[in-house]
């Protein structure tokens, strides 16, 4: 019982989070509908059975079950996961990622400094964002285009703060 509080205080404060920045870069609807997924039973079962409450419980469930039930889940059904955006290229005839619109792009900065912000609490940083993106696969798994617009602004958020980061991405139109 208690890790299904917890579970649940942390997506609340997740949401909470990413919906603040969100309006701060202009999509408040998205940063409202943000992971609601989470709330459905594949999801949210499997996170509590796996909560830890330093580290996301799909690195749990992938060990325990060889694959993440729940993550598979969650990136099919949230737009702002550039895991969503793959598809079959039939001149290479592999799946590749595609190119994902900026509102989604936007959405998927303020899940990463909102994660960043619940999941080190006071150890947070503006450095942290940019430092995990470079440090994943994120990068290399995603269209180039897309990484080079996230990066950008990961480095904005790292050398400028908040505050001239999330303008520059409110004032930011389509590619």
């Amino acid at each position: 019982m208690i890790s299904l509080i917890r579970h649940f205080n942390t997506i609340m404060k997740h949401k909470y989070n990413v919906f603040i920045h969100c309006v701060k870069v202009g999509i408040p609807l998205q940063g409202l509908t943000h992971d609601l997924s989470k709330f459905s039973l594949t999801e949210f079962v499997p996170s509590v059975k796996f909560f830890t409450g330093d580290k996301s419980p799909t690195e749990f469930e992938r060990r325990a079950y060889g694959a993440s039930y729940a993550w598979m889940h969650h990136k099919g059904r949230n737009k702002h996961h550039f895991e969503y955006w793959t598809d079959y290229n039939p001149d290479t005839r592999n799946i590749e990622p595609v190119k994902m619109p900026i509102k989604y792009v936007k959405e998927m900065f303020c899940d990463r400094v909102a994660a960043g912000k619940v999941y080190l609490g006071k150890k947070y940083t503006n450095d942290n964002p940019i430092g995990y993106f470079l440090g994943g696969s994120a990068k290399r798994n995603m269209h180039p285009e897309t990484a080079k617009l996230l990066e950008s602004w990961l480095v904005l958020l790292q050398k400028e703060g908040e505050t001239v980061a999330f303008k520059t991405i409110r004032n930011t139109k389509e590619y």
